[in-house]
């Protein structure tokens, strides 16, 4: 009885373990797999992503590669997960800081994600950024 109850646990960490990676692994095939378009690039509710806009750098396509690296409009640099795979963080040569984003949606066909950026004019009302992608 006593190598049955073992046997069940071991049975059990296992599914879980491997029902996790699962998990991680749909969200990593799911951003990855697609080139993403630029839908809508907002900031404070409204449109940054044309001439002079704050996101303007971000219009286009963007590209997350399995191995870290990708390109987000005219930007190149890196990529990962955090938070339990609910973040993405870009980090570019040419961003002054790293880009940390809360995933509000990732489906086949729709990214979205949000973050905050700090407000040199206004410390304590931070920039609300919204970007939407759309798979090509």
């Amino acid at each position: 009885m006593k190598k049955l109850a073992i046997m069940i646990t071991i049975s059990a960490f296992v599914i879980a373990v491997s029902c996790k990676k699962e998990s991680q692994s749909d969200r990593l095939t799911l951003l990855t797999t697609p080139v993403w378009k630029s839908d809508s690039l907002l900031v404070n509710g409204a449109d940054a992503s044309g001439t002079g806009g704050m996101l303007e750098l971000f219009k286009g396509d963007a590209k997350f590669n399995e191995d870290g690296t990708g390109y987000f409009g005219s930007y190149t640099g890196t990529w990962r997960f955090a938070t339990n795979e609910t973040q993405i963080v870009i980090t570019s040569p040419a961003l002054p800081l790293t880009l940390t984003t809360l995933i509000a949606e990732l489906t086949s066909t729709s990214l979205k994600v949000t973050t905050s950026y700090p407000n040199l004019a206004n410390p304590s009302e931070p920039i609300k950024i919204r970007m939407t992608f759309k798979a090509k």
